[in-house]
């Protein structure tokens, strides 16, 4: 790939960031928020509204913490590469890494650019026998030069008029009387809710509070705002509703997918995706969780409740509700879709899918066995009819018309089915059992 001679905002990478940050040219980047995977994410388990992905750093983590600073520490060296001289940057990271992080950022920065470590204090459920409850994230604030952007905030003090203070001055809001000061480094935001508007299902997504405090102080409008750990698209959003560029980089095709919808929705328009599977042989590539996300997404269907045991079905169409099977294989064969007969007959439907590279002819002969015999109808879709044309840089949503009987408008047309019930979702054992299986099976 050719190095990019400038950086083009509004634009969503799939791609592993160190290799992608490898190509952006040199300061060119005001401010860039990053929050990787924790340390004690051994395991990163995204379960993510109706899709499902297990995201296993592996060997990362075999070597213990320092193993971990290094995957950090190359990542690190290309990011101070990128920031403008008048650039910040802020890591978010938990107390099991933070120490050792510092003192990497120390090293790559300089000691004397650290300009604040940020508490954000949240209060969550949960208490412990054996420790304090752990109720706060830290922040580091670098930035690379001496004459950096920073507009001071303010916030609400409410101690003010509880300590009798004279000379400020004093107003009174719903939680009582307050005065405002310069905002200090001990950020009281609540933890996001499942229940709020932003929240997209994803278990470590930050308020857009949080990122709004980052993007004001450090940013002017239109300038540049970069997220190398984009996962469900909060920086990227909240950059995009004050006027400030963004890009925005993750290794999940399912995730840059739900990113672009996202900003779409605040607003941005002509946003450009690089990297994201347009052809047959990247997306035998995938691993198996991400290929099933891509099929669910293409096909806005809906993951099966349960990763392990779940009887041939992967998951379920739009509406119908008809059994999905998503097959990461060449020449599909009789057994399968005899076997995903009887997977259909259980679940008391009539009609069901098979998703796979290439069938063959016995598979097809099965097929019209199965309508003629049982009245069971089963299509079999190639992943080729659900790529666009080669010349379209981007993936389209099939039609109904390419899968479904009698159709009356395009997928793309129809809302998002809702999502299951959090208590449905799969745990992160049988997501990792489910992989192990698909990988055996592929």
């Amino acid at each position: 790939m050719e190095p990019i001679s400038f950086v083009e905002a509004r634009t969503l990478y799939c791609a592993d960031n160190l290799q992608q940050l490898v190509d952006f040219p040199s300061e060119c980047v005001d401010l860039i928020y990053l929050d990787p995977p924790f340390f004690s994410n051994r395991l990163y388990e995204v379960i993510w509204g109706d899709e499902a992905e297990v995201r296993s750093f592996e060997d990362r983590w075999e070597g213990g913490i320092q193993v971990y600073i290094n995957w950090m520490k190359e990542r690190m060296f290309e990011l101070q590469r990128v920031l403008k001289p008048t650039g910040s940057i802020y890591l978010h990271c938990d107390w099991h890494a933070g120490h050792y992080l510092k003192v990497m950022m120390d090293e790559i920065f300089g000691y004397k650019s650290l300009q604040n470590e940020i508490v954000w204090f949240y209060k969550t459920g949960g208490t412990s026998k054996r420790h304090f409850s752990r109720k706060h994230d830290t922040i580091l604030f670098y930035t690379k030069g001496a004459n950096y952007t920073f507009k001071p905030q303010k916030e609400k003090s409410y101690l003010a008029h509880k300590y009798g203070f004279s000379n400020v001055t004093i107003e009174e809001d719903e939680g009582g009387w307050y005065t405002e000061v310069g905002m200090r480094d001990v950020w009281d935001i609540p933890a996001l809710r499942g229940n709020q508007p932003e929240a997209m299902g994803y278990p470590t997504q930050k308020p857009e509070a949080l990122l709004e405090r980052m993007i004001l102080a450090s940013t002017n409008k239109g300038d540049l705002v970069m997220d190398p750990f984009c996962g469900c698209g909060t920086t990227i959003a909240v950059a995009q509703r004050l006027g400030r560029q963004w890009v925005g980089i993750d290794i999940s095709p399912t995730a840059v997918g739900l990113m672009k919808r996202r900003v779409e929705k605040q607003g941005a328009s002509d946003v450009r995706v690089v990297g994201v599977p347009i052809t047959v042989q990247e997306l035998k590539e995938l691993k198996p969780f991400e290929f099933q996300n891509w099929v669910m997404q293409r096909l806005n269907g809906t993951h099966s409740a349960r990763k392990t045991g779940d009887m041939g079905i992967d998951g379920f169409s739009f509406m119908a509700h008809d059994p999905i099977q998503v097959k990461q294989s060449d020449k599909v064969g009789r057994k399968v879709v005899d076997e995903f007969e009887t997977a259909i007959e259980r679940a008391g439907k009539n009609n069901g899918y098979v998703v796979a590279f290439s069938f063959t002819k016995p598979a097809r002969e099965e097929v019209a066995r199965a309508k003629a015999q049982k009245k069971i109808d089963i299509r079999l879709i190639k992943i080729a009819d659900l790529l666009g044309p080669e010349d379209q840089p981007d993936l389209r949503a099939p039609e109904l018309s390419d899968m479904f009987p009698k159709p009356t408008m395009s997928f793309l047309d129809l809302p998002l089915p809702e999502a299951r019930d959090k208590k449905a979702l799969p745990s992160p054992l049988e997501l990792i059992e489910s992989d192990r299986r698909s990988r055996a099976r592929a």
